[in-house]
C-alpha cells in the first residue's frame, strides 16, 4: 500500500511537470508560477545593475534570489525523480541519464548551478548576476513558438554547421589576403593574419565598424569583393531558418488536421461547428493560429459534406426493393 502511494505520487509529479498532454488547473498554476518566477528573476537582474536600487532594496533582492534557487532546485530534483514514469519499459537509470543530457535539463541546471558554485568558488557578483539571465531560457518550455524555433534549429543544425564552416574558411582566406596586400602599407594594423581576422569578420558580416580599413587600391578592391560575398553569406542562415519555420508550421498544420480527422473517426458525436471548446483546446495544444484552424475546419466540413452527398447518390442509384441499379 505504501509503495502504491509512492508510485501514485511520482506519477502525479510527472504529469504536472513533464506530461504536455496532461492539463489541469493545478498544472496550469505550476506553469504560471514558474513563468512569473523566471520573468521576475530577469527583472531583478536588470534592476540590480542599478547600484542605487540594489543598495536600497538589497534585502528583498537577496530574499527573492534565495527563494528562486530553492524553487528551481526542487523543480529540477522533482523532474529528475519523476521522469522514470515516461516509459515503464525502460530502466530508470537510463531514462534519468537521457533526461539529464537533454537540452531542457541542461538549461534547468545552468539556471541554478552558478548560485551553488559561488559557495565553493569565489565568483564576481556582477558576473553571477549576468549568469542568472540564463534562467530566461527556461521559458522555452512554456511557449510553443519558442519550442518551434528550437526544433527548427535542431533539425537544420547540419545546414547551420555547413554555413559556419564556410564562414570560417572565408574569414581565414580574407584575413590572409588582406594581410598580404596591406601589411607593408599598414604594418601596425595588419601585423599578422590573426590580427587581420577582426577586419575579415566585420567585413564578411557587413558590419564594417571602420576602425580598420585597407588603404591600398588592391586592398580596397579585395575589401569590396569580400563585402559583396558577405552579403550573400549573411543571408544564408536567415533563409535556412525561414524555410525551416515554414516547413515546421506546415507540418503542425497537417498534424492538427490529422487529429481532427481522428476525432471524427473515433467520436461520431463531435460536431465541428458546435464543439468549440474541444477544438480550441486542440488548437492551443498544437500551437496554430485561429485563422489556420478556421481554414482547416472549413476544409473538413466541406470534405464531410461531399462524403455525405456521395453516399446519398450511391443509395439512390439502386432500387430499395429489388436492389437493381437504376438508370441514371
Amino acid at each position: 500500500m505504501r509503495f502504491s502511494a509512492w508510485y501514485a505520487l511520482r506519477k502525479f509529479v510527472y504529469n504536472n511537470l513533464h506530461n504536455d498532454d496532461y492539463e489541469t488547473w493545478f498544472s496550469r498554476l505550476i506553469n504560471y508560477v514558474l513563468i512569473f518566477l523566471i520573468v521576475g528573476n530577469v527583472i531583478a537582474v536588470l534592476l540590480e545593475s542599478v547600484n542605487d536600487i540594489y543598495k536600497a532594496y538589497q534585502v528583498y533582492f537577496d530574499f527573492f534570489e534565495n527563494l528562486s534557487i530553492i524553487i528551481f532546485t526542487c523543480e529540477y530534483l522533482l523532474r529528475f525523480w519523476s521522469i522514470v514514469e515516461k516509459d515503464c519499459f525502460k530502466p530508470a537509470w537510463k531514462q534519468r541519464l537521457e533526461w539529464i543530457t537533454s537540452g531542457a535539463a541542461i538549461i534547468d541546471l545552468l539556471a541554478i548551478l552558478p548560485a551553488y558554485l559561488n559557495f565553493f568558488v569565489h565568483i564576481d557578483l556582477r558576473f553571477l548576476r549576468i549568469l542568472r539571465l540564463l534562467r530566461l531560457l527556461k521559458l522555452t518550455r512554456y511557449f510553443v513558438s519558442l519550442q518551434i524555433l528550437l526544433r527548427v534549429i535542431e533539425r537544420e543544425k547540419g545546414s547551420f554547421q555547413a554555413v559556419i564552416f564556410i564562414l570560417i574558411i572565408m574569414i581565414i582566406m580574407a584575413a590572409a589576403g588582406v594581410y598580404v596586400v596591406e601589411n607593408k602599407a599598414q604594418p601596425q594594423v595588419f601585423s599578422s593574419i590573426p590580427a587581420s581576422m577582426w577586419w575579415a569578420v566585420v567585413t564578411l558580416t557587413t558590419v564594417g565598424y571602420g576602425d580598420v580599413t585597407p588603404i591600398t587600391p588592391l586592398g580596397r578592391f579585395l575589401g569590396a569583393l569580400i563585402t559583396i560575398l558577405g552579403v550573400g553569406l549573411a543571408a544564408l542562415p536567415a533563409g535556412i531558418l525561414a524555410t525551416g519555420l515554414a516547413n515546421e508550421l506546415e507540418q503542425r498544420k497537417q498534424k492538427l488536421e490529422l487529429k481532427f480527422r481522428e476525432l471524427l473517426l473515433n467520436d461520431s458525436e463531435i460536431d465541428l461547428i458546435s464543439d468549440k471548446d474541444k477544438i480550441e483546446d486542440l488548437r492551443k495544444q498544437v500551437g496554430l493560429t485561429p485563422d489556420q484552424t478556421h481554414d482547416i475546419l472549413l476544409q473538413l466540413i466541406r470534405d464531410k459534406r461531399e462524403a455525405e452527398l456521395k453516399k446519398e447518390r450511391e443509395e439512390y442509384c439502386f432500387c430499395p426493393h429489388c436492389g437493381k441499379k437504376l438508370p441514371e
